[in-house]
């Protein structure tokens, strides 16, 4: 099992490329089910959830070629339509093949998801939406079986929220006969990606973005070629990396406006940010002014930023307050970051950062993988040997993110293979 050695402080400079969104790439990956045809997806970053996602799509019967950051796939030859526990046990983002598999197949068998564990997840909302377009679902043995005779249009309103519940019906109700409303959608961009994807496949979906979206049933749609919009979660992290370790940095191919929640944020606290249409250059002395942030549905801050932020805030001049208002378990990092000498508490949902405390290398673990990224930016403000294990978290979701701060001037390391 790898592990990831940090030497610091680290002093941070250059130059950095964002890779493209994992949180894009996989449902738009998967809208492949939707047709037959070979689709080519580019900008496809290396992660293991992309592996993921290939390997259950080759299951299912596709045709998954990739050279470098493109993607072909063909379904023109599925035979499965089962996405069984051993490949999805692993990522939530697996249910995701419910939903196209049952609008053109009318029949899917998939296993009950895995992931990070960072709090409740009930894919009930997704099930609960498919009834409605004309689903019927049974839960056996730890499995969706959904079956159906044709899918039809329908008013759907979520409870709350939901990312992959959103993309999941969006692309189910592509091919159902009529007009499907969602209510109380999730925003985030990355669901205005596959809608734009699913849109140049033929699909007539209007309102990606707001809380409601509007799609026109099509009777097929067509195979494609999309490029993936950039990882804007990669991209908040070496903004706050930067800011947490000083020094100046401009971060390519990324987006700005994704992340107007965290750079008010970085901004209220001293930190210096410059943004270009698709570049951003941030610099930092290190000088940092304590904030209270909650968490919310995108525009609001992220969860997925949430733990980075708080290594951040440890350094910030007098106490922050983050208020975690997505998951209910996403402070697994904060016992980590005490063995590094942070000084936080835990009451509920709520964490108080007592700022302006130094950290000390330690070995430490990641619980999931934005954890993982905020133990790599204490490690870099850290003085002395930072150790983390577990850093297939990491894989899941970045990129080559040791790789990238090294050129950056970070002394840090993979060690590969260590029991």
């Amino acid at each position: 099992m790898d592990k990831i050695i940090i030497h610091g402080p680290s002093y941070l400079k250059g130059e950095v490329s964002i890779s493209g969104a994992k949180n894009a790439a996989l449902p738009i990956l998967v809208s492949s089910l939707l047709s037959s045809g070979t689709y080519e997806i580019s900008n496809v970053p290396h992660l293991k959830d992309i592996e993921t996602i290939l390997s259950l799509l080759s299951h299912l019967g596709a045709t998954v070629k990739r050279n470098k950051e493109e993607v072909k796939i063909s379904s023109d030859a599925i035979s499965c339509f089962e996405a069984p526990y051993e490949q999805v046990k692993t990522m939530r983002a697996s249910i995701l093949v419910l939903g196209p598999l049952l609008a053109r197949f009318k029949k899917a068998k998939v296993s009950l998801p895995g992931g990070c564990a960072i709090g409740e997840r009930p894919i009930n909302l997704h099930l609960a939406a498919l009834e409605k377009l004309g689903a019927d679902i049974q839960l056996e043995n730890g499995y969706v079986i959904a079956k159906t005779a044709g899918l039809k249009g329908a008013r759907i309103y979520f409870d709350t929220p939901t990312v992959t519940g959103t993309e999941n019906m969006m692309m189910a109700a592509t091919l159902a006969q009529g007009v499907t409303v969602l209510e109380n959608s999730a925003r985030e961009p990355e669901i205005t990606d596959l809608a734009n994807a699913l849109n140049q496949m033929g699909a007539f979906i209007s309102g990606a973005g707001t809380d409601t979206i509007t799609i026109e049933g099509v009777r097929e749609l067509k195979a494609t070629s999309y490029r993936v919009m950039q990882d804007r979660i990669e991209t908040g992290t070496f903004l706050i990396a930067v800011a947490a370790t000083g020094g100046e940095v401009e971060i390519k191919n990324c987006n700005s406006i994704h992340l107007e929640a965290l750079i008010e944020k970085l901004t209220a606290a001293g930190v210096k940010i410059s943004c270009q249409k698709d570049s951003i250059l941030v610099k930092s002395d290190r000088i940092i002014q304590n904030l209270h942030v909650q968490t919310q549905p995108y525009p609001g801050f992220p969860t997925d930023l949430q733990a980075q932020l708080m290594v951040l805030l440890s350094q910030a001049q007098g106490a922050s307050v983050i208020t975690e208002n997505i998951f209910e378990n996403r402070f697994n990092h904060v016992a980590e970051l005490r063995r590094m000498g942070a000084n936080i508490t835990i009451d509920g949902r709520t964490a108080v950062i007592e700022g302006f405390t130094p950290l000390s290398g330690a070995p430490v673990m990641a619980t999931d993988l934005r954890a993982s990224a905020s133990l790599v930016i204490a490690g870099l403000i850290a003085r002395g040997k930072t150790e983390i294990s577990r850093v297939y978290h990491l894989d899941r979701g970045y990129e080559q993110l040791d790789q990238k701060l090294k050129t950056l001037g970070a002394n840090i390391e993979r060690v590969r293979g260590v029991s």
